[in-house]
């Protein structure tokens, strides 16, 4: 199944505890349908080694409603016509 939400696609949440947020995606999860929002389901991992460190965990897609995509750059380049004498 192809998702409309890419990378870089800014995106609001619509269901769960962190409804209303919006942000930045910044990883998808194609297998399993999930994508990873900015500052969104902030998740605190301890590590003896590092000490306390905060990541994003993932959310369901269909949790999510797509704000603006990302614009990309073109990847055809436009042919320029020649005229042949």
């Amino acid at each position: 199944m192809k998702l409309k939400v890419t990378k870089g696609s800014q995106v609001e949440v619509i269901a769960g505890s962190d409804k209303g947020k919006k942000g930045s995606v910044l990883e998808v999860d194609h297998l399993k349908l999930r994508v990873r929002v900015q500052g969104v389901r902030v998740q605190t991992k301890h590590s003896a080694k590092d000490g306390v460190s905060k990541t994003e965990g993932f959310i369901d897609y269909s949790n999510v409603k797509l704000l603006e995509k990302k614009a990309s750059p073109s990847k055809k380049k436009s042919a320029k016509k020649t005229a042949k004498a």
